[in-house]
């Protein structure tokens, strides 16, 4: 007899309003993960300052987010009576990204929330990737989000209110995925890098913290990755599995789990590393 397996249940609660007269920061907003942390973070009564690289990124093999991606996701954002200060900027570019951030706070009045959302990645074995792949993802993985916090940080240290800083790290941030060596090893240094700024900046009482997805459906493939997860031996392959019976999350998971981080629900929570992953990393 075979037991069925029930279907995960639709999250219907009320949504709170935990960022009421707060203002977010969120990388990589213009699709997946980061525009569904902007509309969640806005349903909750946050303001929003946006950015995206809204191009193509020639090292990746699918589609880069568009201008028109962005602009989709300050549609949603007004939509919710909130206000937005979106911008096409590249993380990479530290001064592109300090001026994008001041001018946002600047119209929006304040920071409260950091999310270093946006990345990239490509699949190879690590001894076949080129210079350019592996600086692409060094660049795009570890050093946006260190130019992101680095941006932000002293803001919130003057504003002198605390806040809450959270980094999308991966699976690949602790575990040793296979066929992607240039994104696990920015992935690691971005939960190294986090678990440092907890500690340095836990006397401004500003939290760091990191959420650590596995699949998540938001359209981003990287076609390269699955013929070799395939061909794979069982050893390899089993470990892109999850445990629950869900194929992937959803971006909404990941929002979800961030906004609970960055709210003063968490408020005694900081430097941890929070798997929203189906089971992943508890094998």
């Amino acid at each position: 007899m075979t037991t069925p397996v029930p279907e995960a249940p639709v999250p219907h609660d009320p949504i709170a309003r935990r960022f009421e007269g707060k203002v977010a920061f969120i990388t990589g907003a213009a699709r997946g993960q980061g525009r569904a942390e902007a509309v969640r973070l806005a349903a909750e009564g946050a303001d929003i300052i946006a950015v995206d690289i809204a191009a193509q990124v020639p090292e990746t093999q699918y589609a880069g987010s568009t201008p028109e991606d962005l602009a989709e996701t300050v549609r949603l954002v007004e939509a919710l009576d909130r206000r937005i200060v979106a911008s096409q900027t590249d993380i990479r570019d530290y001064d592109a990204l300090k001026t994008a951030l001041d001018a946002g706070v600047a119209e929006l009045g304040r920071l409260d929330v950091v999310i270093a959302n946006a990345g990239t990645t490509t699949a190879a074995r690590a001894w076949e990737i080129d210079a350019a792949h592996w600086a692409e993802q060094i660049d795009t993985n570890l050093n946006g989000p260190f130019h992101t916090a680095k941006a932000a940080i002293p803001i919130m240290i003057e504003q002198g209110t605390g806040g809450a800083i959270v980094f999308t790290s991966s699976v690949a941030g602790l575990r040793g995925l296979p066929y992607l060596a240039g994104y696990v090893a920015a992935k690691h240094g971005v939960t190294g890098l986090a678990k440092t700024l907890a500690n340095e900046l836990a006397e401004y009482r500003i939290r760091v913290n990191t959420v650590h997805p596995h699949g998540v459906q938001t359209g981003l493939t990287v076609p390269e990755l699955f013929p070799m997860i395939q061909d794979a031996s069982p050893t390899l392959s089993t470990l892109y599995m999850g445990q629950l019976p869900d194929p992937v999350s959803q971006a909404d998971d990941i929002a979800a789990a961030v906004a609970w981080l960055a709210s003063n629900e968490a408020r005694h929570v900081t430097g941890i590393q929070l798997p929203v992953d189906l089971g992943r990393t508890n094998r």
